[in-house]
């Protein structure tokens, strides 16, 4: 059985393409990880799910009409690929390797593609233990956030062999808008920590615009409105000026998982020798504002800092 879906990239909305359907299993049902399995039983794929609280795999199943699994290595048998959503690397091992690790599930030939924002190094080493046990693997980070899962438009990176990114891209395709093969193993962790390098320094400056409009006495609304029309225009201007005016921020990615990310970005920076000061300072600032409690607040918070700066 067919199912017509959304090609990724520009024109999605006219452009399609057939595929068959497929047996998934999917790892991991956070914020991010559940929409995402949703999005591929949406498409009407064969999904299993697993999580390490079994309480929210097992509702996931009952809301999409997929399976709940015991293990990663039940989720995995009989899977043509198998899909990660996990919060850091060492998550990620302990949910891949051992007798219960969805490693030890996969059939010849499978794929594991992992979608966890991890470091590169960690991509090579599931990459090598891949193909020392005759599975492909591909390194998948993603960015668009929780609102990005749950429309399905998320831009992801991947590393990996070619091969393996043609098999795995039909399933991406449910909740990728964008879906790029960057190289290699690691190649799309890399990526994505060029992504979060630039989402860095852009909140930190537009903290300091929405902070001095403020200050100056300006209509913010007004000011904002007028020059995201321009040179200064950018995703974070667009979806966060509004919401960092009013102090509201719930709005998704927490500032623990971005403190996380950029730890990523600086370290992959001292064997590379790529300067990161911008980046270096704002991940200091992110710390202040887990100094203040807000651990939770998401990405746009850096603003507290300059409106409390004790």
């Amino acid at each position: 059985m067919d199912r017509r879906v959304r090609a990724a990239g520009a024109g999605a909305a006219t452009q399609r393409e057939t595929i068959a359907m497929a047996t998934y299993a999917f790892l991991g049902l956070g914020v991010m990880g559940g929409p995402m399995a949703g999005h591929l039983a949406k498409q009407g794929h064969d999904v299993t799910v697993w999580n390490r609280t079994a309480a929210k795999a097992e509702a996931w199943a009952k809301e999409h009409g997929g399976k709940a699994a015991p293990s990663a290595r039940a989720a995995a048998e009989g899977a043509e690929a198998v899909f990660m959503c996990l919060g850091n690397d060492d998550d990620v091992r302990s949910v891949v390797y051992g007798e219960d690790g969805a490693l030890a599930g996969l059939s010849d030939g499978a794929l594991l593609v992992d979608h966890t924002t991890a470091s590169a190094d960690l991509a090579r080493e599931l990459d090598e233990a891949c193909r020392k046990a005759g599975r492909g693997f591909l390194d998948a980070p993603v960015s668009g956030g929780q609102a990005g899962a749950v429309n399905g438009v998320l831009t992801i990176m991947v590393g990996g062999e070619t091969a393996a990114f043609s098999k795995a891209e039909p399933g991406m395709q449910a909740y990728g808008r964008t879906i790029t093969h960057m190289g290699p193993a690691g190649a799309g962790q890399l990526a994505k920590m060029v992504n979060q390098i630039c989402i860095a320094g852009l909140v930190q400056a537009l903290s300091e615009a929405v902070n001095f409009a403020q200050k100056a006495g300006l209509d913010t609304d007004k000011v904002l409105a007028t020059i995201s029309k321009g040179a200064a225009q950018s995703w974070q201007m667009e979806n966060r000026w509004k919401t960092m005016a009013e102090n509201k921020f719930d709005f998704g990615f927490a500032v623990d998982w971005m403190r996380k990310d950029l730890g990523i970005c600086l370290e992959e920076a001292k064997r590379n020798g790529a300067p990161l000061p911008v980046t270096a300072l704002v991940d200091q600032f992110y710390r202040q504002v887990q100094m203040k409690g807000g651990n939770r607040f998401d990405t746009s918070s850096l603003i507290v800092n300059l409106r409390d700066p004790g």
